[in-house]
């Protein structure tokens, strides 16, 4: 339910997203020139009249301007989810901090795991691994926490990857777009063997730099996101194998 949320969000982010980008094409006298008629007495019209809105923008940007705009609802969609579930709070409860410590405290390991398995959240998924080891051991514990935490902790990078995978694609995409586009106005040009009127190459030049904006205005946020939550999580990773090896480390002082 909260992934169809953050899709409707995103959705409705979009709106905006598209208006910014055909006041930037609004403003640009070759942008608007893609969607000027044949006749000079209209021309001056399209261009200043300000009919230009976020449809002819899409409609200039083409196919590669369609799949861009659907990786940015997927960005806003996916980024929203991501900061939601990879919270601090959600992934090492406070409460669950303070009740491990008391367990540990009290030596009440068979009572540590009971909760471990009622309440499940990344670190109670590690501590579990390593009171489930008891029998055998520190170093026993220690095994099974460190491949339990990098199986959990594998498993929030990949979500992440995710994100670099947008920003990636996005300005190839743009570039696709721009490639595309030239080809089309050189093939114009050729066509009528250089005689073409900027009018007629507007359209074509239009979807090169419309696509180029649209990726990199997908790609930039995009990028400053991921690297924000990959940080975040690295931070939450060290500090959950600090505090879990604190916990166990009461089993060394044991077995010396």
């Amino acid at each position: 339910m909260r992934w169809m949320a953050a899709i409707a969000l995103a959705a409705l982010l979009a709106g905006p997203l598209a208006d910014l980008t055909s006041k930037v094409l609004t403003d640009n006298p070759v942008a608007s020139l893609a969607f000027a008629e044949e006749g000079a007495a209209e021309a001056p019209a399209q261009s200043s009249g300000g009919s230009y809105n976020w449809w002819d923008a899409l409609v200039a940007s083409g196919v590669c301007g369609v799949v861009i705009i659907l990786l940015s609802i997927a960005f806003l969609a996916l980024a929203i989810q991501y900061a939601v579930e990879q919270k601090r709070e959600k992934l090492m409860p406070p409460h669950v901090l303070a009740e491990l410590e008391q367990l540990f405290e009290e030596q009440a390991y068979d009572e540590a795991a009971e909760m471990c398995q009622a309440e499940d959240c990344y670190l109670n998924r590690i501590v579990g691994a390593g009171l489930a080891h008891m029998e055998g051991g520190y170093d026993s514990i220690m095994k099974a926490v460190e491949l339990t935490g990098d199986e959990e902790t594998t498993k929030y990078f990949m979500k992440l990857s995710n994100l670099a995978l947008i920003a990636g694609v996005s300005p190839m995409l743009g570039l696709f777009g721009t490639v595309q586009g030239m080809i089309e106005a050189f093939a114009v040009i050729a066509s009528t063997s250089g005689g073409a009127n900027p009018a007629q190459l507007a359209d074509s030049i239009s979807k090169a730099l419309m696509t180029t904006f649209e990726g990199l205005l997908v790609a930039i946020p995009c990028t400053c996101a991921y690297h924000f939550l990959r940080n975040r999580m690295i931070n939450i990773t060290l500090e959950t194998a600090s505090f879990v090896g604190g916990l166990f480390a009461r089993f060394r002082n044991q077995a010396a």
